[in-house]
């Protein structure tokens, strides 16, 4: 706990058994009060790791896609009665050491959300970002802060803390279940007002840590862009609420 606030971890899980022991040996326990793993019927044993490890586990039977398995995350935590939620990738590629501050700018008020950045500082293309995903995530980011007015370094990290009340209000039932969850989930945030913080993370890619291949990269691209231009054709009258319209279908209904 922190500031008399429980701390949920969610691992959104697909194939991840050679890294997420790793992953969990690093979170810092003293302030964690629930971990939860939601399986997206993988291909390995990550299941039966996680369950080795004490983990409280859910396992998807059909392949529910990125998204899919983080609104399973968020619905399980806040069942679980989670005041701030911290969702955490357990390929390793993000240091689970930021848990507490991320947590902590939460707890005490700051912040309704945290992002881990990889381009704050000089670390993405040091750790290993490849070249065309770094340009990319450049030029999507410029045209997001455009669209949507708001101001981040990127809105494409998988290390991201929430407070409960964003998880309860938000519709996030309309999102994709696909990657793009995550850039909708964001536009989202800034939508309904909530404030969004950041912290530099250093991130690692290596051969066991995941990651879309280019098809799909381009895909996400192009759900990027098209989520930034409803969020402003939206907020200028001239397209309904869509994703942007709160309605019964929230993480904590």
């Amino acid at each position: 706990m922190l500031n008399g606030k429980k701390i949920a971890v969610v691992l959104p899980a697909y194939n991840a058994a050679k890294t997420l022991e790793m992953t969990y040996s690093e979170i810092p326990f003293e302030f964690v009060d629930e971990v939860i793993l939601v399986d997206d019927a993988s291909r390995d044993d990550t299941a039966e790791v996680a369950r080795r490890l004490g983990i409280r586990t859910i396992v998807h039977e059909q392949n529910k896609g990125y998204g899919g398995n983080q609104k399973t995350c968020y619905r399980m935590a806040l069942e679980h009665g989670a005041d701030i939620v911290v969702m955490l990738h357990p390929d390793y590629q993000y240091t689970p050491k930021l848990i507490t501050s991320m947590a902590a700018m939460i707890a005490f008020g700051e912040f309704d959300a945290v992002l881990a950045s990889r381009i704050l500082g000089i670390g993405a293309l040091k750790g290993g970002m490849p070249l065309y995903k770094y340009l990319a995530n450049r030029f999507l980011t410029l045209f997001e802060n455009l669209l949507l007015g708001h101001k981040l370094s990127e809105y494409h990290t998988g290390y991201r803390a929430f407070s409960r009340e964003i998880l309860e209000s938000l519709p996030l039932e309309k999102n994709s279940d696909d990657f793009v969850f995550d850039n909708q989930m964001l536009a989202q945030i800034v939508w309904f007002g909530y404030r969004i913080g950041e912290v530099s993370c250093p991130t690692k890619y290596f051969d066991d840590a995941s990651s879309i291949n280019f098809r799909r990269s381009v895909i996400y691209g192009m759900g990027v862009m098209k989520t930034a231009l409803q969020f402003r054709l939206a907020k200028i009258g001239l397209a309904s609420g869509g994703i942007f319209a709160k309605g019964s279908d929230c993480a904590g209904k």
